[in-house]
This record gives C-alpha cells, structure tokens and sequence, in this order.
C-alpha cells in the first residue's frame, strides 16, 4: 500500500457534554471524515499520541477505536507505523448531484393536517427543570437496569440470535404472549388464547389498529370529554363522527349514548385525564348497551397497575360475554415509555384482521425487545418493579395531596385506586396555559388541560400533575410554587 499524505488531527473532534461515550464520538467522527473527505487508501491517521493530545483524551481509548476500525475495515494498521486509511472501506459516498428541479406541489390540497390536531405537548429537555410534574415519564431511580441488562444479555446470545434474528413475518414472541396470556390478562379477569393477543408497538399503535378495523362512517363513535386527544384525532382521520359522551364522578354515562353509536372509547380504570374510576353499575349497563345497540366497545386499560389505595375494578373485558369488548394494554408506561411494547386483545376473527393490517405496516414489533420484555416479566423483575413503584408512588401522592391543601389549587380528579397523577383546577379565572408558562421560569412543569376538551372554555382552570417523574423531595417545594404563582394570577385577573 502506498502512502499518499495525512490527515490532520484536527478534522476530528468530541464533545464531553453529549451524553454518548467519547469512543463512540470518535469512531463516528472518523468514519465521516474518511467518508467526507474520500480520503484515498494508504492516507495515514494521525498517531494515537498526537490525536489524544489534540482531544484531551485518554491514548488508549483513540488505540482502542483505530483498532475497532480496523477490525470493520475502514483502517488498516501499518507495522511500526500507526494505522492507514484501509483500501477495503465499506463504503463511500457519492459526489452530490446538481440539485433536482423544482417541482411545485400545492402539499396543503394533497395531505390532510395532522401537525394542528388537539396534542398533549411535553419539553424533551424535562429532565432539566427541577419540578417536573409530568404525567407518562419514567423515573429511571425506581427501575433495575442490572436486570434488563441481565435479560438484554440473555435474549442476544448466540443461542438465540439465528431464531430472533429471522423475519417472523406476522407471529409475535411467544415467550411474550405466553406470559402475557398466563399471568398479565388473568390478573384483569381476562382468560385468552395466543391466537386472541397481538403485540403492538405500544398502545398508540394498538388504538390506531383497532380503530383502522372498526371506523364506520355511517356510525357515531363515543368517547369522554375530557378525554385523551388521540381518540378523537385517529377518529377523525378516519371519517368516523364523534359524539363526546357525558362523564361524572362514575365515569362515562351509557344513557347518553346516541341511538346511531358504533364505537365507544373508553377509558374505565383510570379516565383520561380526571383519573375518575367507572363504576360496576355503569360498566355492566355499557355492556348492556352494547349488546341492545350492537356497537363495540375499545377499553383502554392503562395505569391499573398503579393500584396502591384499592384493588383495581374489573376490567370490561373481563365482565364481557358476547366478544363486545377489545381491550388495550401496554408496558410502556409502568416500565418505561421509550419500551413502545403494548398490546390489543379480542376474539380470534378481530385479531386476524389485526394481525394483517399489522403486517401491511410493520410486519411485527422488534422481536428482540418483545423477548427482552418477556423474560423481564418472566423471571419476575416486573412483579419486583411494580411493588417497589406502587410504594413509592403511594407516598409521592400523599405528599402532593398534602401540599395541594395549603395552596388555591383544587383537586377535582383522582383514581380511587391509586394512579400516577391528579386533576386539579386553579382558582377562578386563571388559565392553566397562562400557569404553565409563567411557571416554567421558576423550573416547574405543568400540563395544561386545554387539548383534552373538544372545545376548551375560554378560561381552562384545569391542569394535570403527574408524580412518576419527580423527586420525593421535591413535590413540597415544586406545589408550593404553583400555589404561589396560581394566587398572584388569580389576584391580576
């Protein structure tokens, strides 16, 4: 190999404050500017001296990425003389065309527009603020990363690599599906078959499918108002009209169901966002409903787990006998919601139909992560883990409700089993976007209500305040502040 120059250390660099390790910075950084550059073969590398020193970093970790470069044939090393870049890189990228012409395209006639539909709105950067009272984020000091790692490391072994390697076309791990069918659905009262259960990437997915399925457009759908934005955005994208249903202290009314209804959304456990618990009364008459009126019935089930005050009410799925019910459930909030596991039960025919839809959009969930997940549940760290959160999460809650009394801020929602966030209202004539910004100055997150309402009054005095991600110690602090700015608003309007 001939020599033909070398690359200055200088075209490389780290940055300490990201959170990817330095390796990964380097080597990531190589590989563009050989690729950048099209450096020929035979171009040396700067020494592993000189590249540390320009970096600040440790030589041996610039040694061990020219080696690890080396080994995926992007370097060559040179006996006694450092390493080169390699006559067999991967690739290379081509020389960027003359731009295409441009062609006019009136996208707003072509598309439907989803980017100004009702949304919950979170800040990604959450973590940084130091009363982050966010509803749906995992606090990652209550989960055990050694476990995962343990489960990671076993479903990525050789063992098992070739099985979850292949394309599974539309089945789903049965190692999942196999806990989720024996211990996961019993504990809701739900006895159902492999063929019964579909894997989803998280319960967005699972809604989306089933709504795909079951939109009538000559049929109303039913959900809460308040209630969870999505529902009523997929339920528009496919041309099925709403009616939003009457809610009160026992959850949604079936007498206020239209006589036309087709679909009900509901969220019985846990209502999204008042946290109001259906009663057995109003769920047996919803079945009942169901049954005179020949419509479907989609139960989200989410938070249940978080039942630290009282056992969960029955399921709807669970009290069901004439198949009216599909049932949602989904690991991405009592695990972590990054995990995007969740699931859709309900007869056989339905998840069939389910299952190819899936399959036209993305064959199967990431069949490593249903096993990794599988095994978690399986060798019991998820019993583990739900123990430890309903404690901890008890105590959050107290300390809110303890706090809440001492400021203007009403709670006017709350899961009777317990949950993972409270409803609350601040004092007349302060809107809770107008709070949410002011407070975001003093380090404290808030979620307004206004996207939850169909049409929001013109004052939207409520708000929800999520425990799951903020520090025990400081709730007290965090409520106080929100107290503080809710009467100074209240005293300006």
């Amino acid at each position: 190999m001939s020599l033909t120059g070398q690359i200055s250390a200088e075209m490389f660099f780290v940055d300490r404050l990201r959170p990817e390790p330095l390796q990964m910075q380097l080597a990531a950084s190589i590989i563009s500017a050989i690729l950048d550059t099209r450096a020929q073969p035979g171009t040396r590398m700067p020494s592993t001296r000189a590249l540390a020193a320009h970096l600040g970093i440790s030589r041996l970790t610039v040694t061990l990425v020219y080696q690890e470069l080396a080994a995926q044939g992007y370097l060559t090393s040179l006996p006694r003389s450092g390493f080169a870049i390699s006559e067999k890189v991967p690739h290379r990228r081509l020389d960027q065309a003359d731009p295409a012409p441009t062609v006019q395209v009136d996208w707003a006639a072509r598309l439907p527009d989803l980017t100004s539909r009702r949304q919950i709105h979170k800040p990604l950067d959450w973590r940084s603020y130091p009363y982050p009272f966010i509803y749906g984020q995992a606090d990652p000091r209550l989960f055990n990363h050694v476990a995962w790692r343990d489960c990671a490391r076993r479903a990525l072994g050789a063992r098992e690599f070739a099985e979850l390697a292949d394309d599974r076309l539309t089945q789903d791990d049965p190692v999942l599906v196999d806990y989720i069918c024996r211990n996961t659905l019993p504990r809701r009262g739900i006895r159902a078959r492999p063929q019964e259960v579909l894997i989803t990437l998280g319960a967005q997915n699972a809604l989306w499918i089933a709504i795909r399925l079951l939109a009538r457009q000559d049929r109303m759908a039913v959900m809460e108002d308040p209630g969870f934005p999505d529902f009523a955005e997929t339920l528009r994208l496919h041309g099925m009209p709403i009616h939003y249903g009457r809610s009160d202290a026992e959850g949604l009314d079936p007498a206020d169901l239209p006589a036309t209804t087709g679909l009900v959304l509901v969220t019985p456990s846990h209502s999204i966002p008042a946290g109001l618990t259906m009663t057995l009364e109003r769920r047996n008459a919803l079945l009942a409903a169901a049954q005179a009126g020949d419509f479907i019935v989609i139960e989200d089930d989410y938070d249940f787990e978080m039942s630290f005050l009282e056992p969960p009410s029955p399921s709807l799925k669970s009290l069901d006998r004439a198949g009216r019910v599909i049932y949602v459930g989904s690991f991405s909030k009592s695990l972590f919601p990054g995990l995007r596991i969740g699931y859709l039960v309900g007869p056989e025919p339905f998840i069939r139909q389910a299952r190819a839809l899936r399959a036209m959009m993305l064959r199967h969930a990431p069949a490593h992560m249903q096993r990794v997940t599988g095994y978690f549940l399986a060798l019991g760290h998820y019993d583990a883990h739900m123990v430890r959160r309903r404690e901890v999460f008890r105590k959050r809650r107290e300390t809110m409700v303890a706090a809440l009394a001492e400021t203007p801020v009403q709670i006017v929602g709350a899961a009777k089993h317990g949950g993972s966030s409270l409803w609350v209202a601040a004092p007349e004539g302060v809107d809770s976007g107008a709070l949410a910004r002011a407070l975001r100055d003093q380090g404290v997150l808030i979620e307004p209500g206004h996207p939850f309402y169909r049409s929001p009054p013109a004052v939207c005095q409520t708000f929800r305040l999520g425990y799951a991600s903020i520090a025990d110690g400081a709730i007290a602090e965090g409520i106080a502040r929100i107290g503080r700015m809710a009467a100074q608003l209240a005293r300006e309007s």
